[in-house]
């Protein structure tokens, strides 16, 4: 979807596709078939974005062979569907029945990572629209915060230069300008966006910048304010926007809320969970060094076991919920932080970013009861979630385009 911004530049909304986790090109392909164009058609479009994740498998097979890429192009055009960003987070094995830790690699201490991201970037410049000539690709914030070290975060930091190198390249082969996002997520090097800051001040290169995940922003107890005001003040890249929504509860040591939010600690994904007590706490032994006054842990069943997250201040949660629809009392979603962002992301003057992407890549995840049954009901939520997000672009004076 596009819109028009009052400084009459574009800005696209997509959805992510790592909703349908596929590792394969035939994986994807069936993706475009039985879910992305259905979602398109809900929404009465001719043109639907989605935010395109590739596999290993599945980028490798496209990077090998020109035909087949030329071939997927083709097919995204036969559906109605145009890429403009990929998610270049999880590198493989996202649909496993426990992905957790192992989302983390490779990372950018690892050959693979930059080789991955690299053909990423080549396959998105072939993919973009014709007259579209600007991609970005979101990417690991470097790594899981353990271990790591001086000599680790020097070898991330030359394959980040690399990557940069190999994006000035591209440009100048293809026309096309293509910019990667570390996505700040709690638990890792780059935890916020504050943390993007150093290290992205070091690379001293727009090619290299930040996607702002408005779920983890939340997660992590993030001012909209604050935080993207201090990326614009540093000169940090705003690459791409996730627009998602993490798990608020106002009051964890009630025993009903603790139980709402037992229903939502399962086994596939990592759900870091974050408080800020009023008195700031010193952190536990062993305890990773959070952000000033943030308490934490590395998944929800570890908070709610006794004692071992404070529960004298609200509790979120890094569990995508559907930003259109809010889990039941006595829980809620941060959806307010993402609206805010948001207003400072595309409601000034200029955007700060011209790349949207809703992310809710949780739906199977949810308690059994609020799961959808049926294709059909996936492709309603994705729906519905996108003309939230639609609605909230009108709101900010964005025009949406044909």
């Amino acid at each position: 979807m596009r819109f028009r911004h009052p400084d009459g530049s574009t800005v696209h909304l997509a959805y992510c596709t790592n909703v349908h986790p596929a590792e394969t090109l035939d994986g994807v392909l069936a993706q475009l078939r039985d879910h992305c164009e259905p979602v398109r058609r809900r929404l009465g479009r001719d043109r639907l974005g989605i935010g395109l994740w590739l596999a290993k498998d599945a980028a490798r097979t496209l990077t090998n062979d020109p035909a087949t890429l030329r071939g997927l192009r083709a097919e995204l055009d036969r559906r109605g569907l145009e890429v403009v960003t990929l998610n270049g987070f999880p590198y493989e094995g996202f649909g496993a029945g426990e992905v957790k830790y192992r989302v983390y690699t490779p990372d950018w201490t690892d050959p693979e990572r930059l080789a991955h991201t690299t053909d990423l970037a080549r396959l998105l410049a072939a993919l973009l629209p014709d007259d579209v000539t600007e991609g970005t690709v979101s990417t690991l914030p470097i790594a899981w915060r353990t271990p790591f070290d001086t000599a680790r975060a020097e070898t991330a930091r030359t394959a980040l230069t690399t990557l940069a190198e190999r994006l000035d390249a591209l440009e100048e082969l293809t026309g096309k300008s293509l910019r990667v996002g570390l996505e700040p997520e709690p638990g890792c090097i780059v935890e916020t966006t504050a943390d993007a800051i150093g290290p992205l001040t070091d690379l001293a290169t727009p090619r290299i910048g930040v996607c702002v995940d408005t779920c983890h922003l939340a997660t992590s107890f993030e001012d909209p304010a604050t935080a993207l005001g201090a990326l614009t003040a540093a000169g940090i890249t705003i690459a791409k926007a996730q627009l998602s929504a993490a798990l608020h509860a106002e009051e964890p040591h009630l025993p009903a809320v603790r139980e709402a939010l037992a229903a939502f600690a399962e086994p596939r994904f990592l759900h870091q969970t974050r408080t800020l007590p009023h008195a700031l706490e010193r952190p536990r032994a062993g305890e990773p060094p959070f952000t000033t006054g943030l308490r934490g842990t590395d998944d929800l069943d570890e908070a709610l076991t006794g004692g071992a997250l404070p529960d004298g201040a609200p509790w979120r949660a890094h569990f995508h919920v559907p930003l259109h629809a809010p889990p039941a009392p006595p829980l809620t979603s941060t959806l307010p932080v993402l609206q805010d962002a948001l207003t400072r992301l595309v409601g000034g003057p200029e955007p700060l970013t011209r790349h949207l992407e809703v992310e809710t890549y949780t739906w199977q995840a949810l308690p059994p009861e609020l799961r959808p049954r049926t294709r059909t009901q996936l492709a309603d939520g994705i729906a519905a979630e996108l003309t939230l997000a639609r609605d909230l672009l009108t709101d900010l004076g964005l025009k949406e385009l044909p």
